[in-house]
């Protein structure tokens, strides 16, 4: 069934979409429209809170949480998207790990353009690791803008002298404000959601004139990596994106960086928002969920030693 649902999807997102530029307030609307159709899993409990100085989302297991913490980082393309609108994905991790995440309401450009988003993920951090939290215990997660989040705002929290997370996990993430990846011209066309002109006009009103020849916007050709925690990039082969997490894992691995490119063949962007309805995406959340899993387990025994040493 696998090949028919990639084709079901495909054409679901190569639907006609409204000719000329589309004002924010109606790419914002198509953006939630667009998330609305996906799976919620049903067994999770969530509750408006706050970390830091913004409004988050708590996803937690009905039953009772496992020990740990995802910080997750909503995609949209740094203009829109909320914590509600990527629930299918928060959702289906919190299920698969038994753990709580936290899905942070960052300011969105152009209202709020770079760095207001990484001043707030990275508050959120803090106000978990004022809160009690274990930094061996939380884990950064995010999805396309998102998940370009999870790895700047894990670059900020290093240079600002902080202890860094378990590991960091991202989906198709957006990791190159440059756009110089070869997959932004190879893929387009193939890339049923996204064109080179498209995430240019999101990107443009992300920097407003910032030069994106910096780390926390195109970590993926800019960032020195080093001492990072692990990742799991994963990404499908239909992306224009696709370089950004290629590109990355090559100079994560260079700087000696445990990490895992998780490529799988010809799924669109975020596809692991299709649980439920496309094998493989429910077979990647698998894996990332056993990745956490591995990472916190594995970062707790460490932290337990080192005390008991």
């Amino acid at each position: 069934m696998s090949k028919e649902q990639r084709a079901r999807i495909d054409a679901r997102l190569r639907q006609p979409r409204p000719e000329g530029p589309r004002t924010i307030e109606e790419m914002r609307a198509g953006f939630e429209a667009l998330m609305s159709g996906m799976t919620v899993p049903a067994g999770i409990r969530t509750t408006r809170t706050a970390l830091g100085d913004r409004p988050a989302l708590r996803v937690a297991p009905e039953d009772r949480a496992r020990a740990g913490t995802i910080l997750y980082f909503h995609g949209g393309g740094w203009v829109s998207g909320s914590p509600e609108a990527s629930l299918a994905v928060t959702g289906h991790l919190v299920t698969r790990t038994g753990r709580a995440a936290y899905s942070v309401d960052y300011r969105l450009a152009p209202e709020h353009p770079f760095p207001a988003a990484i001043e707030d993920t990275l508050g959120a951090y803090r106000a978990l690791l004022n809160g009690g939290a274990d930094p061996s215990a939380v884990v950064f997660a995010g999805d396309s803008a998102g998940g370009g989040l999870a790895v700047t705002t894990c670059l900020a929290a290093r240079d600002a002298g902080l202890p860094l997370p378990a590991a960091v996990l991202a989906f198709s993430p957006g990791l190159d404000a440059t756009r110089t990846g070869e997959s932004i011209d190879t893929k387009e066309g193939v890339d049923p959601f996204f064109t080179r002109a498209s995430v240019e006009r999101t990107g443009m009103l992300y920097l407003a004139g910032a030069d994106p020849h910096q780390p926390l916007l195109s970590p993926a050709v800019c960032a020195d990596l080093s001492g990072l925690p692990p990742m799991l990039l994963q990404v499908g082969t239909n992306e224009i994106l696709l370089d950004d997490s290629t590109r990355l894992a090559a100079r994560a691995r260079a700087a000696g960086v445990d990490v895992i490119l998780d490529v799988t063949a010809d799924v669109p962007h975020v596809f692991q928002a299709f649980a439920d309805e496309l094998d493989e995406a429910d077979e990647a959340l698998d894996r990332a969920a056993l990745f956490l899993d591995q990472r916190l387990r594995t970062a707790t025994a460490t932290a337990t030693a080192t005390a008991t040493a």
